[in-house]
This record gives structure tokens, sequence and C-alpha cells, in this order.
């Protein structure tokens, strides 16, 4: 492919410190309109992660962008994600490598869009991606979360059967979040790339298995000779593989996801903008 994923900076962004469940981290606030937290990606608020931040707030969203690891606004660099996810590794408020587990940072995120949905009068989005990408769907949990956007969920690290099946959500919370699947108070999309080994077809035929019409896949083709020219390592659905041109894959995903968060918030008193 050509081109290059759209990036945007820290201009105006309110930057301030947030505590939820003993834990606090900065976050990232801008825009109006119906709240959605977006969780980055490794190693932190990149370039990219703002330029899909940016495009939120200019789609009518108020988008909090939590910061719990990583430097707001660093480029991403190779010992800069190895550092990074170093260190996620071994936190005990991420659990990396377990499989079944609560995870302590979604308490923490949970506190973060309760807030945000008492402030924007309404129910809220979260869209995780990569590591993050599960936390979506173990947040959904909160009564205040009405969408789950969860974008190339990398965690836990699929090794062996257990941990490729596993949502990135303890057995309780999955239950929760399917309860309310089922009573329509929460619906979830997925997005992967055909040949990300990382994020295995597994995961979210386990989550369909249990969410049901509630939980809708996008899979992008990055087989060898795929149309959009996507390498096989492809990752980033909603960031690094973004090109800005009528027709592109990851641009039309970017657009579904924009559609199905205005879906699900639509019933906010806040008037939405033009994409």
């Amino acid at each position: 492919m050509t081109g290059s994923a759209p990036t945007s900076d820290l201009g105006g962004w309110v930057r301030s410190p947030f505590t939820g469940a003993g834990i606090t981290y900065d976050c990232l606030e801008k825009g109006s309109g119906p709240g959605v937290v977006l969780i980055p990606e490794v190693p932190g608020i990149t370039p990219q992660v703002l330029g899909l931040a940016e495009h939120l707030v200019e789609a009518g969203f108020t988008v909090l962008v939590p910061s719990p690891f990583g430097e707001p606004g660093r480029p991403a660099s190779g010992g800069y994600l190895a550092g990074t996810l170093a260190r996620l590794c071994v936190s005990g408020e991420f659990r990396a490598f377990a499989a079944g587990v609560h995870r302590p940072i979604t308490d923490y995120f949970r506190a973060v869009a309760s807030d945000l949905a008492a402030r924007t009068g309404g129910g809220v989005a979260v869209i995780g991606m990569c590591f993050t990408g599960g936390f979506a769907l173990a947040v959904a949990v909160d009564d205040a979360v009405a969408a789950s956007v969860l974008s190339q969920p990398g965690m836990p690290f699929p090794i062996g059967r257990a941990r490729r099946l596993d949502p990135t959500a303890s057995p309780a919370e999955f239950d929760r979040v399917a309860e309310r699947a089922k009573a329509g108070e929460v619906c979830a999309l997925g997005l992967r790339f055909s040949e990300d080994a990382g994020v295995p077809r597994e995961r979210f035929a386990a989550i369909k298995a249990r969410l049901g019409d509630a939980f809708e896949v996008i899979e992008l083709d990055s087989s060898k000779g795929n149309a959009a020219g996507f390498s096989r390592r492809a990752h980033s659905v909603l960031t690094n593989e973004v090109r800005e041109a009528p027709g592109h894959p990851a641009l039309e995903a970017r657009e579904r996801v924009v559609a199905f968060l205005r879906e699900r918030l639509s019933g906010q008193t806040s008037s939405f903008g033009e994409p």
C-alpha cells in the first residue's frame, strides 16, 4: 500500500488525572456529544491513536483517552514498543498471560466510563485495541456501557487453546455481558485481519457463541495477494492500517465503527456532527 495512516497531535486535548478503583492515570478529553472511551494500543497514545481519536471528535463524540502506559504524543518505535510491552507483561494490573481471570485495570476503565456517562448524560461506548482490545468487553459489565468495540484483541497472548478462546474477561464478567446483550443493553463489534495470528479466530468465535447477533465481526482480508495490499502482518485495523482513500477496507471498517457507535448511542441528547 502507499500513503500513511491518519495522525494527529495533542493540540486542543485537555489532560487531567483521573482516579478510579484506587488507580490514577492521566486522561485526555476533547469534543462534545455522546461519550466514547478510547483505550490506546501499545505502546500508548501515538500520533496514529490521536488520529483515530480526532476523527471520533469530528464525528460528534466526546472522546476520552486514558493513558495507562506510554507517553502521550510519542511516536511508536521498536524499542518504545518492546519496552512498554515488557513492563505490561509483568504488571499485576494487566495479567497478560492469564486466562479466565479478572484484570484489575478493567475496574479503572469501568470507573472512567461511568464518570464519562454521568457527564455526557447517557450510555457510552468503549473501544479497545490490540493489547487492550478485550478490555472493551470486560468493561461492558457496567450498565453505563452501551457499545463495545474490540479491535484486534490480542490478550491473553494466544498460547494454547484456553488462551486462544479467552475473551479477556473472567467467566463472571463474560456471563454478565452475555446477560446484558440478551436484554439488548449492550452490543459489541469485533475487528481483525484474516492472517493475524496474534488475534485468533477462535476468540471471536467464542464471543459470538455467547453473544449471538449482539456481536458483529469484521474480518479484513490480509491473505497473500489481497486486493488492498495488506501485509500478512497487518494488525492495527483502526489506526496504522487506515488509508484515507475511497473504498479502502480499513477506512470502511473505521466508518462502520462510527456508524455502530451512532446506532448504539443514538438516544443521547447531544446531536452528532458529520464524519
